[in-house]
């Protein structure tokens, strides 16, 4: 954990984050998926929604690191962080804003897209993502293994939280409960966000665990997941059948026969986590040839 020191330097927690914005000469744009963080209200609750579930804060990863008013807050209780942000004059801004944090060895700032960048070996991640790219970055970071609180858009959110049987359960519901216990912790309007997004928003907590469930390979049960989705409207049953090219079995018919009738006259959104663990487990056993 974050001893109690790491807040020691000047300004760190406290910096205004519309004069940040101000400072730095950014004004957001919507079109690059660029919308700021400026309410100091929720800046400030972000960590505690880490520290109250005793995430370790020794090195945080933050992705998007913008205009560095989340960089600020998270400077105030972790040893160490690496911030993460693609926009070449927001780079400089935040090696110039938190020199010097950067000098005491406790900010790293790495210039680059997410998805294509080295990540360092971080024990958290607290971010506001980039909504174009939440679901890309989170699904790098959620195999990682490590606690993560991410901004993301509301409806993307409860997705990632909703419960077998609900609306919102689907495909991005089991991929990413098959890596943690996801929960939502704080709705966030729009016009905490400067420029405010046409959409709402949503804090998300995602806790590592093991799954309480066995399957023979995480590649093949996420395919096996992703394409049963695909025809949710269908019975399981035809929807293996009819998606063999995504889920890349070569004997759907054998899975088929082999499967319980129960879970073959269900829909995929009556499935729970674990019944697609026992049907993706029998198609790896059965629907592959024994050359895959």
């Amino acid at each position: 954990m974050a001893g109690e020191d790491a807040a020691d330097g000047p300004n760190v927690g406290g910096r205004d984050p519309d004069a940040l914005l101000a400072r730095a000469g950014a004004r957001g744009d919507p079109d690059q998926d660029q919308h700021f963080l400026v309410d100091d209200r929720v800046l400030d609750r972000i960590p505690t929604y880490a520290t109250e579930a005793g995430i370790d804060l020794g090195h945080v990863l933050e992705i998007g690191a913008g205009n560095g008013a989340l960089t600020d807050r998270l400077l105030a209780v972790a040893d160490w962080v690496t911030a993460v942000e693609r926009d070449p004059d927001l780079a400089a801004f935040l090696r110039t804003e938190f020199a010097d944090a950067i000098e005491a060895g406790r900010l790293t700032v790495i210039e680059g897209d997410a998805l294509e960048v080295d990540l360092p070996d971080y024990t958290a991640s607290i971010s506001n993502l980039p909504y174009g790219a939440s679901s890309e970055i989170l699904f790098r970071l959620l195999p990682a293994g490590k606690p993560l609180i991410a901004m993301v858009q509301a409806e993307f959110a409860d997705r990632m939280a909703a419960d077998p049987g609900s609306d919102d359960y689907g495909r991005l519901s089991v991929t990413a409960g098959h890596y943690a216990d996801v929960e939502v912790v704080e709705p966030v309007p729009p016009e905490a966000f400067s420029p405010p997004p046409a959409v709402d928003s949503a804090l998300v907590r995602a806790l590592p665990r093991e799954p309480n469930y066995t399957v023979p390979d995480d590649d093949f049960f996420l395919g096996f997941v992703k394409a049963v989705f695909t025809q949710r409207r269908k019975t399981v049953r035809n929807g293996i059948r009819n998606t063999a090219h995504i889920s890349g079995l070569d004997d759907p018919d054998a899975v088929v026969d082999a499967a319980d009738e129960e879970l073959l006259r269900k829909r995929a959104g009556d499935l729970s986590p674990t019944d697609f663990a026992e049907l993706a487990s029998l198609a790896h056993e059965v629907g592959l040839d024994s050359d895959d």
